[in-house]
């Protein structure tokens, strides 16, 4: 589904070339639940938006479905965040006007889904995630793991293949993340890929593989003691 051929993203920050990605290679299968793995400015995050759509790389290749980005249209492009890919991130990105009703129901708006099929949608998605009782409540009436779970509902609801979670656990007490790490085996259960990037080791470590990244160089983890040693 994934693939990254010598894949380098370069930053000038303050006059000096800042490599957050170098040369790197990468694959990742359809159905897989991978983890990344790195500390803080390892290169994560630019990592996460280039797999997302989000940004491009300045050099290389990545392929998406075997095709390469490159090729899109910035509308074809919104296509595939917008239906193909789930994004789920650390802060949630809920809208705090909204109830947890409206914010599983807003990208399928956009999507132009029928008030029939957005009513089954949502329904489905927040008894996945058991909040269908809240679905009045604004995210300020919920707690962290309920708002992640809302986040991840309204992920759910587009009905993606790809989930791509950024350090999604981080706002969240251990037993709740714990909760929320047992909702993405049963996502990777049901068929889907699931990337999941993070700097904590034993989240990593819940991932049928890792990969490692490190100074923008990524290569995949071996054992679980190179995970250590990598945060």
């Amino acid at each position: 589904m994934i693939e990254f051929i010598d894949v380098s993203k370069v930053y000038e920050i303050g006059g000096t070339e800042v490599r957050a990605l170098d040369h790197a290679n990468m694959r990742i299968d359809d159905g897989e639940f991978v983890s990344i793995v790195g500390p803080s400015g390892s290169g994560k995050s630019t990592l996460m938006n280039i797999i997302g759509c989000l940004d491009l790389a300045d050099e290389g290749h990545y392929l998406l479905d075997g095709q390469e980005i490159s090729d899109y249209t910035e509308s074809e492009l919104a296509k595939i965040r917008n239906r193909k890919i789930g994004f789920i991130f650390q802060d949630f990105n809920l809208l705090p006007k909204l109830t947890a009703y409206e914010n599983v129901e807003l990208p399928l708006i956009y999507q132009r889904v029928s008030h029939s099929a957005r009513k089954r949608q949502v329904e489905e998605a927040l008894n996945r995630v058991g909040l269908w009782d809240r679905r009045h409540h604004k995210p300020t009436e919920l707690s962290g793991g309920q708002q992640q779970r809302v986040a991840i509902a309204r992920a759910l609801a587009t009905r993606p293949s790809l989930f791509l979670a950024d350090e999604p656990t981080g706002n969240l007490d251990q037993k709740t993340g714990r909760e929320l790490i047992e909702l993405f085996h049963q996502l990777h259960e049901a068929g889907n890929t699931i990337v999941l990037i993070t700097h904590d080791g034993n989240i990593a470590k819940e991932a049928a593989r890792s990969i490692k990244i490190l100074d923008g160089h990524v290569s995949d983890v071996r054992d679980h003691s190179e995970i250590e040693e990598v945060v």
